[in-house]
C-alpha cells in the first residue's frame, strides 16, 4: 500500500500524530488529521510561545491556560480536522506524572490518568493490591 503524499510533505509518521516545526516560519507544530474519510494537513501554535502550556505553575499562567480554553471552546469542540483542537491536545494539557505497576515513572497527559492520580493522592484509591 502507497504512503499517503500529506504524510511524507508534512513530516510526520503517520495520521493524527501531530509534529514539531521549529523551522517554519510562523507555525510551531504540523499534522495530518484524519477522521473518516477526511484527511486534512493542519498547522497550528504559534512558533516561539514559552509557558503556561503543560505545567502551569503561576497565577498568571493558569489564567493564561484557562483563558485560551475558554476563547477556543466552540472550535476545540469540532474535533479532530480543527486546529484548535490540535493545539488544546498538543500544546495545553497538562503532564502527569504516574507511578506504574513495576515502580517506573513515566508522564502520561491522558485525563483519565490525571483523574486516577487525583484520587489516589486523596487517598480514595488504591492503585496495587
Amino acid at each position: 500500500m502507497k504512503k499517503d503524499p500529506r504524510l511524507e510533505r508534512a513530516g510526520v509518521s503517520g495520521y493524527n500524530k501531530p509534529k514539531r516545526t521549529p523551522k517554519h516560519p510562523t507555525k510551531s507544530h504540523v499534522v495530518v488529521a484524519k477522521e473518516g474519510d477526511k484527511v486534512k494537513t493542519i498547522r497550528f501554535g504559534q512558533q516561539g510561545v514559552k509557558g503556561a502550556g503543560k505545567n502551569p505553575k503561576t497565577e498568571s499562567e493558569k489564567a493564561r491556560r484557562k483563558s485560551f480554553k475558554a476563547r477556543h471552546a466552540k472550535n476545540i469542540s469540532k474535533g479532530k480536522m480543527s486546529a484548535a483542537y490540535w493545539s488544546d491536545k498538543t500544546k495545553w494539557i497538562i503532564l502527569v506524572a504516574v507511578l506504574s505497576g513495576n515502580g517506573v515513572m513515566y508522564e502520561t497527559n491522558s485525563r483519565f490518568a490525571y483523574t486516577e492520580y487525583n484520587r489516589w493522592v486523596q487517598g480514595d484509591l488504591r492503585l496495587w493490591g
